[in-house]
């Protein structure tokens, strides 16, 4: 198992640089001036220019990624934003724990939601159980996360007044949007839980232990649900994933301070450190939860956590 972690996070180096790449050329060719937008409409263009030269946006684009590479990768820094002039590792280090514990809630949301709505519709398949679980379901995957947040906004918080709209001063300024982002996930892994479930209930192993005389909860959800959940876990890893990029539209609306809104204003100010950093820090991230994930395969399926184990009986005789 630890060969293949560190083959793993070896693998991502390559990822990592290609994301670098990618983020950095295409900030590279897109229109606006950052000097323009930070000195403002009446500044001179030898104003512009100084600006610009102290910026280090006129040099060559093999110029400017190799300085750009050698900053983030050998000095360890992510640099400094334009227009707040303030050190980008530092805002993102503020900003991701919000981010991070709204994606885990939902995460968490839309796994206590999902899982017995699929289980509930394969077990009781081509009945009124199944077709409304699988009629929420699409409710949920159909309906615009935006739409329901600001619905919850006008209803909750307009309305009732029972929660803050804005914010997270308290636990309360939680629930709002991790709901407005579990509900999609959700009614993603119902439907991803149903169908591999009803591949795993025709299988002959439940059928023999149905004949053993286990009761039809074991049978569910110790026999087949376990034997279900590799692709689930796939996308409760890539929904976590996703949501670690930032929540934009719920951190837009609830004016949550995380890393989905802090890219937004950047993109917009053409403050391309912190595009480039924040897309970086995103990339390790995703990757080292796609890693999580392959681990927690290991631990659920003990045909792969065999294969492991097999591996490392042949390197050793080798």
């Amino acid at each position: 198992m630890s060969r293949y972690i560190v083959k793993r996070l070896l693998m991502m180096i390559p990822v990592i640089l290609g994301v670098t790449w990618f983020v950095f050329t295409l900030m590279y060719f897109t229109p606006g001036d950052p000097a323009q937008i930070i000195l403002g409409a009446d500044a001179t263009e030898q104003e512009i220019q100084e600006k610009r030269e102290e910026l280090g946006l006129n040099g060559s684009y093999l110029e400017r990624f190799g300085t750009y590479l050698k900053q983030v990768f050998v000095d360890g820094d992510l640099g400094t934003s334009y227009i707040y002039n303030n050190s980008i590792a530092d805002e993102i280090a503020a900003r991701f724990p919000n981010t991070f514990k709204i994606a885990a809630i939902s995460v968490v949301l839309a796994v206590i939601i999902g899982l017995p709505l699929g289980v509930m519709a394969a077990v009781n398949q081509n009945t009124w159980k199944d077709n409304g679980s699988m009629f929420l379901a699409l409710f949920g995957v159909s309906m615009p996360s935006f739409w329901f947040a600001l619905m919850m906004v006008i209803v909750l918080s307009l309305h009732l007044k029972l929660l803050p709209a804005t914010g997270l001063d308290s636990w309360k300024c939680y629930i709002m949007p991790c709901v407005s982002i579990a509900i999609g996930g959700a009614a993603g892994i119902a439907r991803q839980t149903r169908s591999s479930m009803l591949e795993v209930i025709r299988q002959d192993y439940i059928t023999t232990a149905r004949a053993k005389g286990q009761t039809e909860f074991l049978v569910t959800y110790k026999h087949a649900l376990r034997n279900a959940l590799i692709p689930i876990i796939t996308q409760v890893g890539n929904m976590l994933g996703i949501q670690l990029g930032g929540a934009i539209v719920a951190e837009s609306i609830f004016s949550v301070p995380g890393l989905g809104t802090y890219m937004v204003s950047a993109i917009k100010n053409r403050d391309y450190p912190v595009v480039q950093g924040s897309v970086l820090v995103v990339a390790i991230c995703f990757g080292l939860v796609m890693l999580l994930v392959d681990i927690v395969f290991a631990f659920a399926d003990p045909r792969i956590r065999s294969q492991y184990q097999k591996k490392k009986k042949v390197a050793k005789e080798a």
